[in-house]
């Protein structure tokens, strides 16, 4: 069974880029992590916009979220999909470590990766025995402050070197119409990464008439001004590449009509994102 499947291709603006060096964390040996499973949707083996340098990208099962420009309907059904332990991603990943440099890695996206966050901790625990760069793709939807989700939040944190965090509006009430979700917790998260000084990836899916309203996007950086570990932020432009997967889905896509949005709206976007 091939279990590879390469994404089509996302066009990434990005605003700022930042160095990264990764320090390698001494970890005591646990044999239950290799042999623990999780579902995944896809691997990738040369991802280029999914965190710093070459990456091998790990997609995997389930959200709760219903996006409307979401472009892997394929992932929201957490029950789906492959299952395979952190040892056979691992040895698998391993095979294109001369690509990554000294910045690549692997990096966990979904579906919605902190849905699986037992499974990520035992990932990401035995990739850095590897010595293996570690990255999440997130919408940290699943967050809860509650004092035992932190402590393995936080455990999971101690693992990961760097976090994409997708930020889809920033008004609660348009948020929910956006995705079916508030954003109250999401924010949380992201106050809590600042607070704790993990580096963090900004991306931001730029959709003509639902999120590039010019004062969404001025609170949107402001709210950005009051964290301390944001190093850089990705213009996502919308596209329709995944609409054929509603349609083999039996699914409704809900942005029919929707366009790209424009180069100057791509550029007006990333100014005020950006800050200057």
């Amino acid at each position: 069974m091939n279990l590879i499947n390469i994404e089509s291709s996302r066009i990434v603006q990005e605003i700022t880029k930042t160095p990264m060096t990764f320090p390698i964390l001494m970890v005591q040996n646990d044999s239950s992590d290799i042999s623990r499973t999780g579902r995944v949707n896809s691997l990738e083996t040369f991802a280029s916009v999914d965190g710093p340098g070459v990456r091998f990208a790990i997609f995997l099962q389930g959200c709760r979220m219903r996006c409307k420009y979401c472009h892997n309907p394929n992932t929201w059904a957490i029950d789906s999909g492959d299952e395979m332990t952190v040892g056979e991603i691992l040895d698998r990943a391993e095979n294109y470590r001369p690509y990554w440099g000294k910045h690549g890695g692997i990096t966990v996206s979904g579906g919605e990766p902190l849905l699986q966050i037992d499974f990520l901790i035992s990932l990401f625990r035995e990739a850095k025995r590897r010595n293996i760069g570690t990255c999440i793709d997130t919408s940290v939807q699943p967050f809860k402050d509650d004092p035992s989700y932190l402590e393995t939040f936080d455990l999971l944190m101690s693992y990961t070197d760097i976090l994409l965090v997708d930020i889809k509006h920033i008004d609660p009430d348009a948020h929910k119409e956006l995705t079916g979700w508030d954003n109250s917790n999401i924010m949380r998260c992201l106050r809590h990464l600042s607070d704790i000084g993990k580096p963090v990836w900004i991306r931001y899916v730029l959709v003509p008439g639902h999120t590039d309203d010019i004062e969404d996007l001025k609170h949107t950086r402001e709210f950005l001004d009051t964290l301390s570990n944001i190093e850089k932020v990705d213009i996502l432009p919308y596209h329709t590449l995944g609409v054929h997967k509603y349609e083999s889905l039996g699914l409704e896509y809900r942005l029919q009509g929707v366009e790209p949005p424009t180069s100057d709206e791509i550029r007006t976007a990333s100014s005020i994102l950006k800050g200057v």
